[in-house]
């Protein structure tokens, strides 16, 4: 693998995630301090509101701008490898470094078989993944929350619609796993928060403790 790795990183070095110039790391040191003047992690407390079933939410852009470029193009025009720039803003952050810590798994919302094989990765998983390369105390967990329904886009609908359309969509297995445990649920943006509600509410059912919400962005 390290082989292989060296042969693809000659073929096509490394960039940075923002100016796309060759580097040593996915955020360039000149790119790195713009980034600074955006990064605002944010976590608010939900525990009071009812139907909320996640207990806190921490994002670290808000949807707009250049933030909203790189996942747009990462999302949806095939720039897999800005998993690296994102687990990178992660990383390099003390403060969501803590947040993560703080919960006993981590847990990319998960795609649907149809929906992955059409955009040929789940970015939420890479980014992840790409995270327990640069810690390797990250508890992620793949194997408890599943995507059954390949339903609409939830970005083409608005908040009553996605809470219809996300009913059912989704379901827990290994539920001895989540059994008295704090579950952190990763995403790259939050909109209306159907999506996480909903997996949070299967969480909370299933026995999980605490469940909390980090995103990359928040609209």
């Amino acid at each position: 693998m390290e082989i292989l790795e060296k042969a693809l990183n000659f073929f096509f070095p490394q960039t940075c995630g923002i100016c796309e110039k060759i580097c040593d790391d996915a955020i360039c040191n000149k790119c790195k301090k713009e980034l600074d003047k955006i990064i605002f992690p944010s976590r608010k407390c939900f525990l009071e509101l009812k139907g909320i079933y996640y207990d806190e939410h921490m994002h670290i852009f808000k949807y707009n701008g250049m933030i909203k470029e790189k996942i747009v193009k990462y999302k949806f025009k095939d720039r897999a490898y800005l998993s690296k720039f994102f687990a990178e803003i992660i990383y390099s952050n003390k403060k969501v470094m803590k947040y993560i810590y703080s919960y006993d798994y981590i847990i990319p919302i998960p795609l649907s078989k149809i929906r992955k094989r059409l955009r040929g990765y789940n970015q939420t998983y890479l980014i992840l993944k790409e995270l327990k390369k640069r810690d390797i105390n990250i508890k992620l967990e793949t194997d408890i929350l599943y995507k059954d329904q390949n339903i609409k886009p939830q970005s083409t609908l608005n908040e009553i619609e996605r809470k219809i359309n996300i009913k059912n969509a989704y379901s827990v297995k290994n539920i001895e796993k989540i059994k008295n445990k704090k579950i952190l649920l990763f995403d790259d943006v939050f909109t209306t928060g159907s999506t996480t509600n909903e997996c949070s509410r299967l969480l909370k059912e299933n026995g999980a403790k605490k469940v909390g919400v980090l995103t990359i962005a928040k609209d």
